[in-house]
């Protein structure tokens, strides 16, 4: 099977009737990983016809609530399934994510689908499955933030998903003349202009593409739309547009980018 990103949800904390929060799905070979845990796990493999016993990969991106508040319940799903998960996260991540489990005792003898939590080496490259690696690198948004930089090794294509991130320029250079970009885009600039502390977590479409234009990105994916405001995804390409010439995708829920 050709590697590809399923996008599980594309809205920011503020979920709304067409965008859940943000989570993705990397498929490659027999592979299944998941980034970021929001609800309804369970519900939406289960749209897409994928068995959620094939996960046994989870990397996190921080703990603000919406990025991992549905672990709990993805593992209470499986809790009759024999299996094990390996959760990788930055140190400060792996510790809350691990305390999550254990107020609702998800770690216990009982609990059949083990979690095997693995705290990341920021900038080290790892494999975690046969057929995907990635270098997990600090971000500005939180201080247990990561973004990661995948690398598919059978289609020898790379891959950032940035998380929740305002404008990081030593981002922009891991990111240079990179296959795919997939990185927060959360209002356009008028928002910014409007609610000018959206900068300290956030980027807005106008500063992404003329950053990833900057950067020589190949493919973009903005992502991770506030629900707290109204715009279009239109807006979103218009803003984006004004810099950026390469391949840009506006992604919905449950879209996949084939790699």
């Amino acid at each position: 099977m050709k590697a590809e990103v399923i996008f599980l949800g594309t809205g920011g904390s503020v979920a709304t009737p067409v965008r859940d929060n943000t989570s993705l799905l990397l498929r490659s070979g027999e592979d299944v990983i998941l980034v970021d845990c929001p609800g309804s796990l369970i519900q939406k493999l289960g749209k897409l016809r994928i068995d959620p016993r094939r996960v046994r990969t989870i990397l996190l991106t921080h703990v603000h609530p919406d990025h991992v508040y549905g672990l709990p319940a993805f593992i209470h799903s499986l809790m009759l399934e024999e299996g094990e998960i390996q959760f990788f996260a930055s140190a400060r991540a792996t510790v809350l994510a691990r305390r999550l489990l254990d107020l609702f005792e998800l770690r216990e003898k009982e609990i059949k689908t083990r979690v095997r939590f693995k705290s990341l080496r920021l900038g080290k490259k790892i494999g975690i499955s046969p057929s995907i690696a990635v270098k997990p690198f600090p971000v500005p948004h939180h201080p247990s933030s990561v973004a990661y930089h995948f690398y598919f090794k059978e289609e020898r294509k790379e891959l950032i998903f940035s998380g929740d991130t305002p404008v990081h320029p030593p981002l922009f250079e891991e990111a240079r003349g990179i296959d795919w970009l997939i990185h927060d885009s959360s209002a356009p600039s008028r928002f910014f202009r409007k609610y000018p502390a959206l900068r300290r977590m956030h980027t807005s479409a106008l500063d992404l593409g003329w950053m990833s234009q900057k950067a020589s990105v190949k493919g973009l994916v903005p992502i991770h739309f506030l629900g707290e405001v109204s715009f279009s995804p239109a807006e979103i390409e218009r803003e984006i547009r004004q810099s950026f010439r390469g391949r840009l995708i506006i992604p919905e829920d449950l879209q996949r980018l084939k790699l």
